[in-house]
């Protein structure tokens, strides 16, 4: 597949970029580049290679979900300019 200044006009215009036409005459030769190595990818024989979404085995650390309270009212109303009954106090605001 080739791409000419047509096709990267194009491709500008739907992605909604604005592209002069020294830039137009610059993305041809790259995205023909970019073109070129995805078709020698495809060559690449990959019978038997498994699938992975990273080069590493990365496993992740879950824990149990339970509902708690956090066990932290009093820390946080520590910090409350006023707190009554266990909740924050908050001046009564009326229009």
């Amino acid at each position: 597949m080739s791409v000419d200044t047509a096709t990267v006009r194009h491709i500008a215009k739907l992605a909604r970029v604005a592209v002069s036409d020294g830039e137009v005459e610059a993305l041809v030769p790259e995205l023909n580049n970019i073109l070129n190595w995805i078709e020698q990818l495809q060559e690449v024989d990959v019978t038997g290679v498994e699938p992975m979404t990273a080069v590493i085995p990365n496993i992740l650390r879950l824990r149990e979900d339970k509902v708690t309270d956090g066990g932290k009212r009093d820390d946080v109303l520590k910090n409350a300019p006023a707190a009554e009954h266990g909740f924050f106090a908050v001046p009564k605001v009326i229009e």
